[in-house]
């Protein structure tokens, strides 16, 4: 008996892939096949598109600094 989770879960991956051959099309097939024999509603959810890309340092870009609005250090007054 396997105690971890993780672990059992990986067997079980090896199982499944090297009954298949480790070949993803055989694997894929097979899902599918188990899939439809099973009987139950599966649902495909649309593809999601990807974000833009947040730009970290986007106040170097604007004239601008973002601590130019804070008051200066307490040693400093």
């Amino acid at each position: 008996m396997i105690l971890d989770p993780t672990e059992e879960i990986k067997s079980i991956r090896h199982r499944l892939g090297a009954e298949m051959d480790f070949d993803l099309d055989r694997i894929i097939a097979d899902v599918q096949q188990r899939q439809k024999d099973s009987g139950r509603i599966y649902t495909r959810l649309p593809k999601r598109e990807p974000r833009g890309t947040i730009r970290c340092n986007g106040a170097a870009e604007s004239s601008e600094l973002a601590v130019e609005d804070l008051s200066p250090p307490p040693a400093d007054r």
